[in-house]
């Protein structure tokens, strides 16, 4: 199936085009800038069309992910040459006017979808990631749609254009007017944010991550989401409002009025022991991970950047608060803690039988003639660095003497010295190596 994506160069279009291409689709991406586009769809390895309308006609889905504030311009821009049977969705954060807008402008036999992922293009996969569905009409599409992303292991929601509007208005204005408005207030007093973690508990630090996620986004974006959304100034007016109320019982020192607020506020956040559950599971692994690597200090140690993708492997040779010092081959290397994940054991190992050079040993062995060969090979294989054991011979017969059995054993490892682990075990078996 062919798929358009309407300002796939940048950001969430791009995140879309690369995860659809991945999934087997024919991908075509469009921009303003000819020869940005060119450059990113030969780097993701799609079709790359300067026509919006072209694109559209082309395709049998057309997804718009193009700025707020340009999505009526281009639905307008390519309803008229969607062909029958195609589908057209848009993801942007607002759905109301996207969703009226493209009932009104397609033409009889085009289905179409406003959808908005509740994610930015960092993720890695879908799985587990909230996509919102708002069809004013459940046409086929709808639960092809649907079906796709639920096999993706997506939570996805389904509700009206109106009430995603008015539940973004907190979502996503409110908590985000106040962690921007936090940022800068920090900045204001001129406060060392690194200093201060110091003097800090594991939730503060927490919550600085939460609001620096937010304030390195796209600013661009967060100017639309405040502006764009009918229900904003609604939400940004209650959240002045209660401040300046708050502010006000703190002056006149009124305890009672501040107690009441907070109480009342607790009370409406409702299942406050699960909220309490889950920060403690986050704190929890954000701890952990400084345990383990701690702990593995002067070993070999597998890391994988969350963002690049890129797995080192080496000795950990030392840990700061931000850093860390790993040793790979002839050379050291300094990685952030905060953007890289640690592998587990199985998947370092995958990864070295991937990506480094095996090499193969044979070994034969004298073994009593009760010995069984299948059994030898599967213990040989259980050992640690062991990728592989292949059963090459069996023989009894001159010059072996009578009452054992010779075997021959081919040895796939990465590592010369695993061999002479597999000459020791062998000799345990009472067998005399040829």
């Amino acid at each position: 199936m062919k798929i358009a994506i309407i300002g796939g160069t940048r950001g969430l279009g791009r995140w879309i085009a690369q995860y659809l291409k991945s999934k087997k689709f024919e991908i075509v991406i469009t921009s303003r800038d000819s020869d940005f586009g060119t450059k990113i769809a030969r780097e993701i390895g799609v079709e790359y069309c300067p026509d919006n309308k072209k694109a559209a006609s082309q395709c049998r889905v057309v997804i718009i992910a193009v700025p707020i504030e340009h999505t009526e311009y281009v639905i307008r821009e390519v309803a008229p040459s969607l062909k029958k049977g195609s589908l057209i969705m848009d993801v942007t954060s607002v759905k109301e006017m996207p969703s009226y807008l493209m009932q009104d402008l397609i033409k009889e036999g085009v289905d179409f979808l406003p959808t908005h992922p509740m994610f930015g293009p960092r993720i890695r996969s879908l799985e587990g990631q909230v996509v919102v569905l708002t069809p004013l009409q459940k046409n086929g599409w709808f639960k092809r749609v649907l079906d796709f992303l639920e096999d993706e292991k997506v939570r996805v929601l389904v509700t009206t254009p109106k009430k995603h509007d008015e539940m973004m208005s907190v979502v996503q204005v409110l908590t985000h007017f106040a962690y921007i408005s936090i940022a800068s207030t920090i900045e204001k007093l001129e406060v060392n944010v690194k200093e201060s973690r110091k003097f800090a508990s594991p939730i503060y630090n927490l919550m600085v991550d939460t609001i620096s996620r937010i304030v390195a986004q796209n600013p661009y974006l967060a100017y639309s989401i405040q502006t764009q959304n009918q229900y904003a100034n609604k939400a940004r007016s209650a959240f002045i409002k209660t401040v300046k109320e708050l502010e006000k019982d703190l002056d006149v020192k009124n305890q009672n009025k501040f107690v009441e607020a907070m109480s009342s506020a607790a009370k409406n956040l409702n299942d406050l022991e699960a909220a309490l559950g889950r920060s403690d599971k986050a704190i929890s692994a954000l701890n952990q991970e400084i345990v383990i690597l701690k702990k593995s200090i002067g070993k070999e140690v597998g890391l994988r950047h969350i963002y690049s993708g890129k797995v080192h492997i080496g000795i950990l040779k030392s840990l700061e608060p931000d850093f860390l010092l790993l040793k790979t081959g002839q050379r050291n290397i300094m990685l952030k803690i905060s953007n890289i994940e640690i592998l587990d054991s199985k998947q370092m190992w995958n990864w070295k039988i991937n990506n480094q050079d095996s090499r193969e040993y044979d070994i034969s062995a004298v073994f009593p003639n009760s010995s069984d060969s299948k059994v030898i090979s599967s213990v040989l294989e259980s050992l640690d660095g062991i990728i592989q054991v292949k059963i090459l011979d069996t023989y009894q017969g001159p010059p072996i003497n009578e009452g054992m059995i010779s075997m021959t054993f081919r040895i796939k490892v990465l590592e010369r010295t695993k061999i002479k682990e597999v000459e020791k075990l062998i000799k345990g078996f009472g067998a005399k190596i040829r």
